[in-house]
């Protein structure tokens, strides 16, 4: 099956993916932060048990317990987007349901008891909400979750009380980034209600020019206000991003296509590589192959690739062993034989 990061989407010059991500709490427990030792093992276990195998249109929701694997698998998940470094870290117990193509997931006793994630290719906030919206319904069918008439969804932070949702997209803004305008992008996006964070959320920085935008307001909004709003922002800065490329290559077109061609080069050639440079040169040929300056015959999709660079995702390739330098050649290896050969 195919992963979510696949899929094709609208927008993926600018858009890398969308995502929506409901917190929930049962009405049952006091949430996450007072949970006891014994509360959080029941609450992962009672989830895991009424929400385990539960089917839908991505497969069924395969349930584990976090606190049972060992770190490599956890900080590899964090780097695929699947886990935030907030539950990684948990020392209660934690769950996780995911799908086969890791398009849903469900996160159990994280800030809040479930943040129950969707996500797609793209510029798709639709489709993931659908997704996250089908695992919603089904796990307030099986259990009573904690509501206000008046102020909602009930949270552990003030700030999600309401629709207990955020919708975010994952953008690649390197004209934005080479221009020094992300201070004043977030700045802007923020009079409209939207933060820009990095690429792993909140405290965590753009890396490789990907930023993340989403919105700041929960209460007094429906759903479909809190799409319709971070639609009109994501347009604003995809046409932004798109105006500043096309001056910059209208300008120095000769200095960025070789830039872009010393980049891809390196990384077909390359006998070890680390993170930091392999994520710089792929960002340039991203730019490479969305500017249309690369081409080639085969369909290439640099977004997976940067994820599969990741450390800890390479490590649990390799085995526990493996040390930097093994890394690092083995990410070589694998950038050398996964660029296609450009037309």
């Amino acid at each position: 099956m195919l992963k979510w990061y696949d899929e094709k989407g609208e927008f993926t010059d600018v858009v890398i993916s969308s995502r929506v991500r409901l917190a929930r709490n049962l009405k049952k427990y006091p949430f996450s932060t007072r949970l006891s030792k014994e509360g959080a093992a029941s609450l992962v276990e009672e989830v895991n048990n009424k929400l385990g195998d539960g089917a839908g249109e991505d497969g069924k929701l395969l349930a584990c317990r976090l606190d049972a694997m060992d770190e490599f698998e956890r900080t590899a998940m964090v780097e695929r987007h699947v886990l935030s470094p907030l539950i990684a870290e948990k020392k209660q117990a934690a769950g996780l349901l995911i799908s086969e193509n890791e398009a849903v997931c469900v996160l159990v006793n994280e800030a809040d008891h479930l943040r129950i994630q969707g996500l797609s290719g793209g510029m798709n906030i639709k489709k993931a909400f659908a997704r996250a919206e089908q695992v919603d319904n089904m796990a307030g069918k099986a259990m009573e979750f904690a509501y206000d008439e008046k102020y909602g969804y009930l949270t552990s932070c003030p700030t999600n009380v309401g629709t207990g949702m955020r919708a975010s997209y994952m953008m690649f803004l390197p004209a934005l980034g080479a221009a020094g305008k992300i201070n004043r992008l977030a700045d802007e996006v923020g009079k409209y209600g939207a933060a820009l964070r990095g690429m792993y959320g909140e405290g965590t920085e753009g890396t490789a020019n990907i930023y993340q935008i989403s919105n700041q307001k929960t209460l007094g909004s429906s759903e479909e206000d809190i799409i319709e709003n971070l639609n009109n922002i994501a347009l604003q800065v995809i046409f932004q991003e798109r105006k500043r490329r096309e001056y910059v290559l209208m300008n120095n077109f000769d200095v960025i296509e070789d830039q872009i061609y010393r980049s891809y080069g390196v990384l077909k050639y390359t006998r070890q590589i680390g993170t930091k440079d392999a994520m710089t040169l792929l960002a340039q040929i991203k730019l490479g192959f969305d500017a249309g300056i690369l081409k080639s015959e085969e369909p290439v999709n640099i977004f997976h690739m940067m994820m599969d660079v990741q450390p800890f995702n390479l490590q649990c390739r390799l085995g526990k062993n493996a040390g930097s330098r093994k890394r690092d050649k083995a990410r070589a290896a694998y950038l050398n034989q996964s660029l296609p050969r450009l037309v």
